[in-house]
């Protein structure tokens, strides 16, 4: 079986951020990179696929060439092949033409099934792995928590307010991954040592534009100081009048 997962080569979270000099994108001087929290998971959900059913695992990332440090982490943990689609612009990709460009290399791949993180933890928008599974015509089950899988198809978990969902589906599949999946793997001696020998496949991707384009990027304002309304029972009124009229909570 042809297994990939999808990665994306994200900021640390708790990154100082600072607005480009162009006014419509992040300024990266400085930042420090890793892979997104969730597609970790996707990572360790298809390397344990592989684990029990057989076959290869590809892990694939359209973005900089940078991105080959994290890539080379994920083959020290056991990935197979590891493929970078290099657009020195792809932070400014939407969603729409990046899920073309990964299903394009999927079906060149011959992939069956495929793991993305249930949302990247720079935008936030849950948007590609389900155009991805719409460009593929493959089945796709979301935010999965709990996993059976066997050749042919699996059965999936996934929290919703209502409840837990447990759906069946048939391989070929884009499964996305949330928090509960699995518990990711760290990268051992040998296989740090291993994955220096691996090649990284650096590759264009297809010619796609994007629909989308930022316009503006500013910083949220600032949050006004706070300030003390009084001691004891006696501050109650004050801070009910603040809460209520300045600050509109109530």
């Amino acid at each position: 079986m042809k297994i990939i997962a999808c990665v994306k080569r994200v900021p640390l979270t708790d990154a100082l951020v600072k607005v480009s000099a162009d006014g419509a994108s992040i300024d990266p001087t400085g930042l420090v990179y890793s892979l997104s929290f969730y597609d970790d998971l996707a990572v360790e959900e298809a390397l344990k696929t592989k684990e029990k059913l057989g076959g290869e695992v590809t892990v694939l990332t359209l973005g900089a060439s940078d991105a080959s440090k994290e890539l080379r982490e994920c083959l020290a943990k056991g990935a197979d092949h590891a493929t970078i689609l290099l657009d020195p612009a792809w932070a400014a990709r939407d969603a729409r033409s990046t899920a073309k460009a990964l299903a394009t290399r999927i079906l060149e791949l011959g992939a069956e099934l495929v793991f993305c993180g249930r949302v990247a933890t720079d935008r936030d928008q849950s948007a590609v792995g389900t155009m991805l599974s719409s460009y593929l015509g493959w089945s796709c089950v979301t935010d999965v928590t709990k996993l059976e899988l066997t050749a042919t198809g699996g059965t999936a978990e996934r929290e919703t307010e209502a409840g837990i969902e447990t759906l069946a589906f048939s391989l070929p599949a884009v499964i996305t991954c949330d928090k509960g999946l699995n518990e990711p793997r760290l990268a051992g001696l040998k296989g740090i040592m291993a994955a220096k020998k691996k090649t990284i496949d650096e590759t264009k991707p297809v010619d796609i534009e994007s629909a989308v384009k930022v316009l503006k990027v500013e910083l949220p304002a600032a949050r006004k100081a706070g300030r003390i309304v009084g001691q004891g029972a006696a501050a109650v009124p004050a801070l009910m009048d603040a809460l209520r009229n300045e600050a509109k909570v109530l």
